[in-house]
């Protein structure tokens, strides 16, 4: 299996892709804070009732202090598992991961405010297209940094 397959494990499930790279005590560590986080912060439901269209109750059942926390997690998952696989070896490589972070999380704060085209997007949809420009961000950003 290659960095990329455990990198995708990872987007599935924070954890599953230190599992598959052998970092048994991490990847237990890794769901069980996300299981922590997505239970202390509704966040099934809030994903359950976006993907309804009903963005006012997702808002009301979102404890943001707990979601405000995902995105780090999610991220740090991402690239861990992906490095500890032997992805990820060129300088600054964590940019791109460690600012999707960032933007994901500030899409968190601001989903109760932001409107696209005059829509609340809410606590799932503006976090994801955050996604984004956290990743163009990142890449820059490495571009800028990288020795020459």
């Amino acid at each position: 299996m290659n960095a990329k397959e455990r990198l995708f494990w990872s987007i599935a499930v924070p954890g599953f892709g230190q599992l598959l790279n052998g970092k048994y005590i991490k990847g237990i560590v890794l769901i069980a804070l996300e299981f922590l986080v997505n239970v202390m912060g509704n966040f099934n439901a809030v994903i359950i009732a976006s993907f309804h269209g009903d963005i006012e109750r997702a808002i009301n059942q979102a404890d943001f202090q707990w979601l405000m926390f995902y995105p780090c997690l999610y991220f740090f998952a991402i690239w861990d598992a992906y490095k500890d696989a032997g992805g990820g070896k060129e300088p600054y490589s964590f940019l791109p991961f460690a600012f999707t972070a960032y933007f994901v999380t500030a899409g968190v704060i601001f989903s109760t405010k932001v409107r696209l085209f005059g829509v609340l997007l809410g606590p799932i949809w503006l976090p994801i297209l955050s996604v984004i420009p956290g990743v163009l961000a990142g890449l820059l950003l490495k571009k800028i940094l990288k020795p020459t």
